[in-house]
């Protein structure tokens, strides 16, 4: 079972985008506050051809923009690096040291078994990524299945997945006017953990044993809430997975949303052709 929809590229057209306007904004912001020529900067570009043309009261619904949307993203990032600390800390306090020591030997990456009664099955964390299980989710499932899991989540472990999802929501909340930003990131989401399932099964062999889990995972109802670093077995586009599991020739054609992309490509064709018609 396999994805052929373009996630790698998804990933970074979403990037490039939302970093550049990021990047720009943030110019705009400190030379401002600092007093600097800010001439090859496309915020300060639109800020000055409002005040040519006439709508000075424009100026200052873009400086509202430039600003509300640099303090809705430290906002964003500060708030899920606390979610994301704190629960470092409580799996911290929940961990098994022998187990944790005897399962990362067993596949040779970072593997923290915590003795709690619900299921948990979690990779966090950006640079050093951890794969969390818990005893109960150990407990829940039989060993061939239990083992089809942990193979899922050292796929997102080694693809470094928490940063990137991290990156995707981040971006898609904070420009809330480029509408695609959320759908790439739903689409990413879901053909990362297809793929991820696609590795398990072809370590273990068999999907029998991923989607008797997936199901006993629903079954066990709500999981814990994870912060946006975190990717959890059991929490995206599920009914799609037991679908690809049950029948792993079919598959979904990409259907890009139309106005979304429109309006979102104008917003940043806009912004680009500012900024390079002040280079030229």
């Amino acid at each position: 079972m396999r994805t052929t929809h373009p996630s790698k590229s998804l990933f970074l057209v979403s990037l490039l985008a939302s970093g550049t306007i990021l990047s720009q904004m943030g110019l705009y912001a400190v030379s401002l506050l600092a007093g600097w020529d800010v001439r090859l900067n496309f915020v300060a570009v639109c800020h000055s051809a409002l005040k040519w043309i006439g709508f000075t009261f424009l100026e200052y619904a873009v400086d509202a923009l430039v600003f509300s949307t640099l303090i809705l993203f430290v906002w964003k990032l500060s708030r899920q690096w606390l979610l994301a600390s704190r629960l470092r800390r409580w799996f911290g306090a929940y961990e098994i040291g022998p187990l944790t020591n005897e399962w990362s030997k067993r596949y040779s990456a970072d593997i923290r078994l915590i003795s709690y009664p619900a299921p948990v099955a979690v990779t966090m964390g950006f640079f050093r990524p951890v794969v969390v299980l818990s005893t109960g989710l150990k407990d829940m499932l039989t060993d061939s299945e239990f083992e089809a899991v942990v193979y899922h989540e050292l796929y997102h472990h080694r693809s470094r997945d928490p940063l990137k999802v991290f990156l995707l929501a981040v971006s898609a909340s904070v420009l809330w006017y480029m509408p695609i930003l959320g759908w790439v990131r739903e689409q990413y989401r879901r053909d990362k953990e297809l793929l991820a399932d696609a590795y398990a099964i072809e370590r273990t062999g068999s999907a029998a044993e991923l989607g008797s889990a997936l199901v006993k995972m629903i079954k066990a109802g709500r999981q814990i809430h994870m912060p946006l670093s975190c990717v959890s077995f059991a929490d995206t586009s599920v009914n799609e997975r037991i679908h690809r599991l049950l029948n792993p020739a079919a598959d979904r054609p990409l259907h890009i949303p139309v106005q979304s992309a429109f309006w979102s490509l104008s917003v940043f064709a806009g912004i680009c052709l500012l900024f390079i018609d002040v280079l030229l």
